[in-house]
């Protein structure tokens, strides 16, 4: 299950990419799910450990990954913290939500992101369960004050 604190109620990591440049392991960028989510969201290929083919820079290392994807196999591989969502796009949504699907995962956010169809995220700062877009950006606009 996802669960997300929205501008505050925990610590988070506060520079999740450069964390990942210094703790990553090679086993992390071999695993298939990873392969996948680096795929989808940098549009890049797996060669090996040590290689990553972007279209746009050619061969690069793990650490020249988007910060988006650093802390995607962060939260999927590293439980050590709590992460910010507030490193990832949109494009990265369904890549949590299917992280979340593998284990509990909380995470901190700062602002809203674009998770579309059906899910399952409590609202830490209410403790409110949401389960589609519209009930999910309501309930951030109503944490926030917006609302």
């Amino acid at each position: 299950m996802l669960k997300i604190w929205y501008y505050g109620g925990t610590e988070y990591m506060t520079d999740a990419p450069s964390y990942f440049d210094n703790v990553y392991e090679d086993e992390w960028i071999e695993d298939e799910f990873v392969k996948e989510m680096i795929q989808d969201v940098d549009h890049s290929t797996v060669v090996s450990a040590h290689v990553i083919e972007s279209p746009v820079f050619g061969a690069i290392t793990p650490k020249d990954l988007s910060g988006g994807v650093k802390v995607l196999i962060l939260m999927l591989k590293d439980d050590s913290f709590i992460y910010n969502l507030s490193n990832c796009g949109n494009n990265c949504a369904k890549w949590v939500l299917k992280i979340a699907e593998k284990k509990d995962l909380t995470v901190y956010l700062q602002h809203i992101i674009r998770f579309e169809g059906e899910f399952e995220i409590t609202i830490m700062n209410s403790g409110k369960i949401v389960r589609n877009p519209a009930e999910y950006v309501r309930e951030l606009l109503k944490v926030e004050g917006l609302l």
